[in-house]
């Protein structure tokens, strides 16, 4: 699967404030991994694991400062690792 075709098979929405011709899925994987984690359907859920596998996802999301409480118990139940391995779990500003 292409850049193009990943973006085009998205939702829309998930990318209202982003130029899409300038958006790197490679480069910007972790962000486009949090918005799908947290405002994306279920469909983009699948397509987003189809294409980085949950190594990839596991990996971005743990160096994520930030994640929805329930994208990371999401990520954690999923992928059978713990929130303390998490970035954003262990931020101070954070409460989960």
């Amino acid at each position: 699967m292409t850049q193009k075709t990943l973006i085009s098979q998205l939702s829309p929405h998930l990318f209202w404030d982003i130029d899409i011709n300038d958006f790197d899925v490679e480069r910007n994987s972790a962000q486009l991994i949090q918005r799908v984690l947290e405002c994306g359907e279920l469909e983009d859920w699948r397509i987003v694991y189809s294409f980085y596998g949950l190594e990839r996802i596991v990996s971005d999301c743990k160096s994520l400062r930030t994640l929805n409480p329930k994208a990371l118990s999401f990520v954690c139940a999923i992928s059978d690792t713990k929130k303390e391995d998490y970035r954003c779990y262990n931020q101070k500003h954070w409460s989960y």
